[in-house]
């Protein structure tokens, strides 16, 4: 319904969501008994929106999708057509986390993380650039807190989503959909981070990125591996062709691009630190990122009025280093402290 036009899907939303709350209330014995879409559905509505993404055509045949139903996506969409998009992914948000609170055994393990994955890549979907992210990540929490075996499935839900893109900003970008406002999503947030990390350093097989005593040791060999001059090797061959490297303005756009790429790779440093419950012996570790961070990026960038954005990763690590330097102060061991009464 919610591929019809406007007015008409609007009006067949509130109906569908009065209904369901009329339901709710109207069922004392506790028992809920809740429509709730199906994979299936979710993706094929999604699909009739305009994702382009492979992973977001529908998985069979579906109704509704005759030109008179799909909305336009050309560069020029009118006003009332961005209007009626935003409405209807809106309303996908809000009658999912309905769904996800009402009836919580709704969806099997299995079919929420497929459901979260399906989530995330329409949230990078460049045609559905409307979908709002509040609601989308309120969703998220809900459907992290639904999962059943969350040990076990973390594992399998972070691999299926470090490999929703092959881009450096889309994946900090899917990080960033999850707020670190509860356990499950603080942890994932790090495990993920740490896993897109190793994944664009070609560093995935060497790590041991599953266990989490050893993030902060993972995390510092791969900012070993981050200094800008090293980075050119995993941006790809098409970067730059051959002989093209000494001509000035390829050079200039190789450089930016490996700013970029340290720029989106110090981020999500910074979130695998930040999600960690530093303890006292972890006061080494941290103290050997922040040395690492001085001597791999902060010192192997050099500021220009002519190159704003290496003055922009300049100051990135700036602020991560401060950061770090202040959890220090923080989980530093009590044996570490001077003490002014100490042989007195």
């Amino acid at each position: 319904l919610l591929t019809w036009p406007p007015e008409t899907s609007s009006r067949a939303f509130g109906l569908l969501w009065d209904l369901s709350l009329d339901g709710l209330f109207r069922q004392s014995d506790g028992n809920t008994n809740l429509w709730c879409p199906s994979l299936r559905e979710v993706s094929a509505t999604f699909h009739n929106l305009g994702a382009h993404s492979p992973t977001l055509r529908p998985l069979g045949p579906t109704q509704h999708t005759g030109s008179e139903a799909s909305l336009s996506h050309s560069e020029q969409q009118d006003a009332l057509q961005e209007v009626a998009l935003d409405s209807s992914l809106n309303y996908i948000c809000k009658f999912l986390t309905l769904c996800a609170l009402a009836q919580p055994g709704a969806y099997t393990d299995q079919n929420l993380l497929d459901l979260i994955e399906l989530l995330c890549r329409a949230g990078l979907d460049t045609r559905l650039r409307l979908l709002p992210k509040t609601d989308l990540q309120q969703l998220l929490l809900q459907l992290l807190e639904n999962i059943r075996e969350w040990p076990e499935k973390l594992r399998q839900l972070c691999c299926a989503l470090s490999r929703a893109s092959d881009h450096h900003h889309n994946l900090l970008a899917l990080v960033q959909l999850f707020l670190d406002v509860s356990p499950r999503s603080r942890q994932l947030r790090g495990q993920l981070s740490l896993l897109v990390m190793a994944r664009l350093l070609n560093q995935q097989e060497r790590l041991s990125l599953w266990q989490e005593k050893a993030q902060l040791s993972s995390l510092c060999q791969l900012l070993s591996l981050m200094r800008p001059s090293s980075l050119r090797r995993y941006l790809g061959p098409e970067t730059v062709l051959p002989g093209q490297e000494q001509q000035p303005k390829a050079s200039a756009q190789l450089d930016h691009k490996v700013c970029y790429l340290c720029h989106s790779l110090l981020t999500l440093a910074g979130v695998v630190v930040s999600c960690q419950d530093l303890t006292p012996d972890q006061w080494g570790e941290l103290q050997l990122l922040c040395m690492q961070l001085d001597r791999h990026i902060n010192t192997h960038i050099r500021e220009s009025p002519q190159a704003m954005h290496q003055t922009t990763l300049k100051d990135l690590a700036a602020q991560t280093y401060i950061r770090w330097q202040e959890l220090l102060a923080h989980c530093q061991p009590q044996a570490q402290y001077f003490s002014l009464w100490e042989g007195v």
